[in-house]
Formats: structure tokens, C-alpha cells, sequence
């Protein structure tokens, strides 16, 4: 969607909002939620509740979130170490990443997560796609009175990252919400712009018993990025030695130029369902049973194009033509979904059967290369899958399990199986089992590409699907909060030293520990997290850092007569250990493995935040010994990481 339209929306809807407030907010709200659940003046320090003084019939539980899950949150104002965390333009904990030195770039892998895989293959170009908001990813609200977010950061030498939401409820029960994240930073080195923007435009309605219910959203998602392929060797020699004549990076040469990538995805998703029966239990008057038939449309369309304005035969080999072209790929997915979903004591909760029907297209409009081998422009078809969940509590346990099966044997063909048991006990504690069991095929950009470059040309019709199987385990408390996870994957498919795309023969055996624990001290705080992996087979394909830590010393307290402002101000020690991290192939926007080159490196980051009633502010110093330590630190091979900058930030939250 143009952006341009986004804006127009919003000041249609910024102007008429106060017609569709339903009720009146005092101006003295404070509200928000903390990690645990409970509603706090900061969560780290926990120094008791925060006194709320409310106007008219609005109090904080009224301003809902609900995920694509359906699981409820409030809308948080609240400052605390973990908003520290998320303050980037992912919103989410980096501490498993290693980011690359422009925000909105891509990120390198420190740790994995194999418990969320999707149930069919994707296009690939993975490196592009970290910012890409998923089916899951997407939130839908609930709200009073119009309500609003501003998220505002600098950029790097250039630009910013502004992320606007904007929802309200037209009636209690039909909600909608517009919302766009922009990045446009031009960054300290050579030819690493980056310029992404996200529209979502969501609602959910249902009618006045809850008979009938639909929810939908769509997204229009861009992202640009200028490739510059690295430093050169000798500019890596004058980055390394510390030449001053090179102390504005600009200076130091890079491997490409004229050279970039663009990735665009746009969805559009419709779940709506009708019950059809329903009897009540008069003692709550709750659902004692009902039959509900539901359909869900699921329509994606993503594009890859990898631009050049002069061919670069030095950096990727040899070329049929000495004319680039554009070498854009296009992927579209169409998913259709029944389902017959019954509630009642008898199964123990909810009970879903499923049906999927699935057509995808992943094409190239011509041969690119004459010299390749391949024969065909697209890969398509389609498939019916057959599936089931379960949502059950049982006292203090709460049970779900998610499972398909696609038959046959095309590129769709494949089973899932999700299953989890969580048990809590009240506030105090809860611990979580998963199991994960998923054969699916491999992405589609490692079956087919196509490229100019004769390195970049291959068709693979004998991959096999690849088999994850996770066990995982997780406990929270106040006192501490741990997870273990046991993977094995066979035919893990990987690109190897010379981009080409592999399956690795044997099984790859990986296990990760990871801790966190916070020690408070009247206004001071240290919060550590501690991540052990080990790969006790397929290491020579699956690379990750033995030991990663992150450790926060940091003081909150309230200032000023009145207190009228809470601080959090600290410094931020990350390290990992050493290993041979992925290097970043930008024609193929995705990650392959070296054997030259080891990564390892501390970094030391500093903070100011403060809380103004509903705004948050955030001062923070990136990498702040960078001036006088070793440069030794990369963010892939060749890819240095960012130096000493200092960047400032908000987020406002307007309740009308």
C-alpha cells in the first residue's frame, strides 16, 4: 500500500476520533502490565502496586490485546529492563541475535528456535524476511476510547523508525486498527541504506450473543536494503589496525556497488465461524457445550528481486551475460481452512478438526542463465491436509496439542504434531513441556534459483523434507526463569561455502540452556541471562557460540517532588564466545557456512530511560568502548558491527 494512503487514514481517523469514544478517560491514568502478570510502578525493582485514579467507567483491564491466539493483554505503559530489551525496530528481545551495524538490516543467528515452525515451506531469503510480520505476529484490540502509539528512533547518520498504531472501537463488539512501521537509516558505511515499511490494517466484530464471529487483517510489507557486500580485504586491514585516516567509515572501501535487493509481501486473512449449537450451564451461565463450524483464507504473495546496475564477475563468479538483469522471483500461497470445533466436559475442552486446502506458485518469468541446467520456470500444485486441536484444563494443568498431516508425496506433503502441558501454581511458579514433531519440505529458493551468475543456477528435485523433532522445557518464577530444549534434524539443509544449498547426511544433535535471574538491592538491579548450547553432532554445518551472556547493572527510582518521573539508568554487558558464525551471501540474501573466520567479542552498552505519566524516553549508547578496544568485532565475516553511537528514542501512548 502506498504510504502516502496510510497517513491519509490516519488523519481521517485522528480527526474524528472523538466521535466514537464511548467513554471518558481521567487524565490521571497510569496503567500498564508487567511481565508476571501483575500491575507494577516497575517490575524489576518491585516496589508495590501503582495507585490508579480513574475518570468515568475506563480502568486498565478495558484496553485489551488480544494475539493471534487469543491470548488477552493490556496495553502496557509501564518502563522496566525489559522494555530496555525491546526497544530496536523488531520490538522484541535481540538476546539470541547479533545485529548487523544499520538497524533494519539483517540479523546473525546466536541461538535457535525450532518450537514455532511453520507448517509449509516459504520462499526463502530468509536474511530479508527478519522484519516480515507473520500470521502470528499480528495483534488485534479492544478499547473504550480511540487509543494511539507513537514509537520514535533515530536512525544511523540518517534517517529514523517511526512505528504508529492507531484503534478504536466503533460498538463494543467491532474493533479496528491501522498501523505502519517505517525505517529509513542510511547507515555509517558505504552502500547500507535501509528502508522497510509495514502497514497492518486489522478488526474483529462479533455479534451481540457471540453467535458469530470474524476477525481479518491485511498487511502490506516493503523492504529495501543497499548491498555493499562487506569491506575489501585491505579496507578490512585499515578497520582492523585502527588507521585514523579511516575513522569515518564511509572511507573504507566495499565490495559492491549499484548493488541491491528488494523483498515485498502483502496478505490478506479472513477467520470468521458460526455456532451452530449451544447450551448454557445456568449455575455460571458459561458455554456447557456448543458446535461451532469455522473457515479460514489465508492469501500471501511475497516477491524477491536482486538488482544490479553493473555485473560484479570478482564477487560471484562468472556471468552468461555482460548485461545484468533483475532477477526477481515471485511466491503466492492460498490457504483455505474448514474446521468443526465442539466444547464440552466430555472432551475435556475444546476439541477442532480441521481441513486445509493448499495451492502454492513459486516462479521466475524466464531462463536467466542459458548456461544452467534448469529446465522449468515454476514450481506448483496443490495439497489437502487433515488436522486437529485440543485446548483442555484440568485443575491447575492446562493441556494443548495442534496436529496435521498432509499426504501424498509433493512438495507440500508432510506431518505436524505440537504438544504442550503446562502447570501453574497460582502466581508462585509454572512450568511448561513441549514436543515438537514436523516433516516438511525445504524452502522453495533451495529447490529453484535462477541467477545470471553461473555459481547461482540450480534445480533440486531430490531434496528431501526435513524432520525436526524438539523437546522442550520451561520454568518461570520470581525466583528464577529457565528453559531447555533437545533438537534433532534430519536432512538439514544449509548453503555451504560456496552458496550452494546442501542437505547434511547425518543428524544434527543440538542442545540449549538458558537462565535468567535478577538480584535486586534497594534501587539497584543486576539481571543476568545465560545461554549454554552444545551441538554434539552436525557441528561442521551448525554453528553456534558455546556460552552467551547478557548482565544489566541498573538503578530506577523515582525523581522530583511528587515523582512524577521514574529512571532507569545502566549499562548492558553482552559477550559470546567465539565460533565460526555464518557469512552473509547478499545475492542469495541468506546465510552459508565459512571455516576462515571466528567471531567472539564483548560489548558494553549504556542507558538513560525515563517515564513521564504515559511516555517512555530512551537515551542509549551502543557499543560505547568501541573508541579504545580491539576491533575485532563483526557482525558476520567482513560485516564489522556498529562503532560508539548514541541514539535517542520514545514511546507515547494517547488514550482520548
Amino acid at each position: 500500500m502506498n504510504k502516502q494512503v496510510f497517513f491519509f487514514f490516519i488523519s481521517i481517523l485522528l480527526s474524528t476520533n472523538v466521535l466514537f469514544s464511548q467513554r471518558n478517560l481521567g487524565t490521571n491514568l497510569r496503567f500498564g502490565q508487567n511481565e508476571s502478570g501483575s500491575f507494577t510502578s516497575r517490575d524489576s525493582l518491585n516496589t508495590g502496586e501503582i495507585n490508579v485514579t480513574l475518570s468515568g467507567k475506563t480502568k486498565y483491564t478495558d484496553y485489551k490485546v488480544f494475539s493471534h491466539k487469543r491470548d488477552t493483554t493490556y496495553i502496557d505503559t509501564t518502563l522496566n529492563i525489559k522494555k530496555e530489551y525491546r526497544f530496536n525496530f523488531l520490538r522484541k528481545d535481540l538476546f539470541e541475535f547479533l545485529p548487523f551495524h544499520n538497524q533494519g538490516q539483517t540479523l546473525n543467528n546466536l541461538g535457535y528456535n525450532f518450537n514455532a515452525i511453520n507448517r509449509l515451506p516459504d520462499i526463502g531469503f530468509t536474511a530479508k524476511q527478519v522484519s516480515y510480520l507473520e500470521v502470528e505476529d499480528i495483534k488485534y484490540y479492544e478499547v473504550p476510547t480511540p487509543t494511539s502509539e507513537i514509537l520514535y528512533r533515530t536512525g544511523l547518520e540518517q534517517g529514523q523508525v517511526l512505528d504508529a498504531l492507531f484503534t478504536l472501537n466503533f460498538s463494543k463488539r467491532l474493533n479496528v486498527s491501522l498501523s505502519y512501521k517505517g525505517i529509513r537509516s542510511l547507515g555509517a558505511y558505504r552502500r547500507a541504506l535501509v528502508s522497510n515499511g509495514n502497514f497492518r490494517g486489522t478488526f474483529h466484530y462479533r455479534t451481540k450473543k457471540n453467535q458469530y464471529q470474524i476477525r481479518g487483517h491485511l498487511t502490506t510489507q516493503d523492504f529495501f536494503h543497499q548491498e555493499n557486500g562487506g569491506l575489501t580485504p585491505s579496507a578490512l586491514e585499515n578497520f582492523k589496525n585502527e588507521d585514523p585516516n579511516f575513522e569515518t567509515r564511509a572511507r573504507l572501501d566495499v565490495n559492491l556497488n549499484g548493488t541491491e535487493t528488494q523483498f515485498d509481501g502483502n496478505r490478506v486473512y479472513l477467520e470468521h465461524s458460526y455456532k451452530l449449537l449451544a447450551s448454557k450451564d445456568t449455575i455460571n451461565n458459561k458455554d456447557f457445550s456448543n458446535l461451532k463450524i469455522g473457515h479460514i483464507f489465508n492469501n500471501e504473495n511475497k516477491t524477491y528481486d536482486f538488482i544490479q546496475s553493473t555485473l560484479t564477475p570478482d564477487f560471484f563468479g562468472t556471468s552468461n551475460s555482460s548485461l545484468p538483469r533483475n532477477s526477481k522471483v515471485a511466491n503466492k500461497i492460498t490457504n483455505n481452512e474448514l474446521n468443526l470445533e465442539f466444547n464440552s466436559k466430555y472432551v475435556l475442552g475444546k476439541f477442532k478438526a480441521k481441513t486445509n486446502i493448499t495451492h502454492y506458485s513459486y516462479s521466475y518469468d524466464t531462463i536467466l542463465n542459458s548456461k544452467s541446467n534448469i529446465d522449468k520456470l515454476k514450481l506448483e500444485g496443490k495439497a489437502i491436509s487433515f488436522g486437529a486441536d485440543w485446548n483442555a484444563k484440568i485443575k491447575n494443568f492446562q493441556l494443548n496439542a495442534d496436529a496435521s498431516i498432509t499426504p501424498g508425496s509433493g512438495r507440500l506433503s508432510g506431518n505436524y504434531l505440537k504438544g504442550e502441558a503446562v502447570y501453574a501454581k497460582d502466581s508462585v511458579f509454572s512450568a511448561k513441556g513441549t514436543l515438537l514433531i514436523s516433516s516438511k519440505s525445504p524452502n522453495f529458493n533451495t529447490l529453484l534459483h535462477q541467477s545470471e551468475y553461473d555459481n547461482y543456477n540450480w534445480q533440486n528435485d531430490n531434496f528431501s523434507n526435513v524432520n525436526t523433532r524438539d523437546l522442550g522445557f520451561n520454568f518461570a518464577s520470581k525466583w528464577l526463569n529457565a528453559s531447555l530444549n533437545f533438537t534433532n534434524i534430519d536432512n538439514y539443509t544449509y548453503f555451504d561455502e560456496d552458496s550452494q544449498p546442501k542437505q547434511f547426511s547425518g543428524q544434527i544433535t543440538y542442545l540449549k540452556v538458558k537462565a535468567s535471574r535478577e538480584f535486586t538491592y534497594k534501587k539497584f538491579a543486576l539481571n543476568n541471562t545465560l545461554m549454554y548450547q552444545n551441538v554434539s553432532s552436525g557441528s561442521s554445518v551448525f554453528r553456534v557460540p558455546e556460552f552467551v551472556t547478557r548482565n544489566t547493572l541498573y538503578y530506577a527510582d523515582y525523581w522530583f517532588k511528587g515523582k512524577p518521573m521514574l529512571v532507569n539508568i545502566g549499562i548492558t554487558f553482552k559477550y559470546f564466545t567465539k565460533y565460526n558464525a555464518n557469512t552473509y551471501d547478499p545475492l542469495l540474501s541468506e546465510f552459508k557456512i565459512q571455516n576462515n573466520e571466528q567471531i567472539g567479542f564483548p560489548t558494553f552498552d549504556v542507558f538513560f530511560n525515563a517515564q513521564v505519566r504515559r511516555t517512555r524516553l530512551y537515551l542509549k549508547i551502543d557499543n560505547a568502548t568501541s573508541s579504545f578496544s580491539k576491533k575485532n568485532y563483526f557482525s558476520a565475516p567482513n560485516y564489522p558491527y556498529r562503532d560508539f553511537v548514541i541514539r535517542f528514542g520514545l514511546v507515547w501512548n494517547w488514550f482520548i
